[in-house]
């Protein structure tokens, strides 16, 4: 068991160490401008970008979750945060497209940077990491499927969390009051 989480860390840190600094930080800033965010994703990096969504809002940003029913239209102005690790998962990509046309800036997360839904970015975030899709320039994952890009976005999402909140001034007592008080 030990030697099983000591290899899910290890690839874990394998991503990361090659992730763009430079782009989490573009995004942590692009975050701070008073418009308001959108998140969209598939199965479980959808339930990643959920969890994304949920920290900003505990944070104070004005954020919402593409396909829920209380979601408004998208504007020109607004951002989008893209999430697929393929970067071909036909919903994410369509939202892309359209929130694109909207004027919306797109912000994509994925492992493909030549994938439909990059084309559709003004901002592509590389996650170097295994899918479920296993193309032959992806990184070896003894985990299943998804699981290592998954591990490695709620990640990326929770430090751009911690560079917003910080840009922001937002302190843990601050993101405690905007959290639930009826559970």
């Amino acid at each position: 068991m030990h030697n099983d989480i000591k290899s899910i860390l290890g690839e874990i840190q394998e991503v990361l160490d090659l992730v763009d600094t430079n782009a989490i930080e573009e995004v942590s800033r692009a975050l701070q401008t008073p418009t308001r965010i959108f998140v969209i994703g598939e199965g479980r990096s959808g339930l990643m970008a959920k969890s994304f969504a949920m920290r900003l809002m505990h944070l104070g940003a004005h954020v919402f979750v593409m396909g829920e029913t209380i979601t408004p239209a998208i504007r020109e102005g607004d951002i989008l945060i893209a999430v697929s690790g393929s970067g071909k998962t036909k919903n994410v990509s369509w939202a892309a497209e359209k929130a694109k046309e909207c004027g919306c800036r797109v912000i994509a997360f994925t492992t493909n940077l030549e994938s439909e839904l990059a084309s559709y970015a003004a901002l592509s975030v590389h996650v170097p990491a295994a899918t479920k899709y296993r193309r032959q320039d992806e990184m070896k994952s003894v985990q299943p499927l998804g699981s290592l890009f998954d591990q490695c976005m709620h990640l990326i999402f929770d430090t751009i969390c911690l560079r917003y909140a910080a840009l922001q001034q937002i302190g843990h007592s601050d993101a405690f009051r905007m959290h639930s008080n009826v559970e």
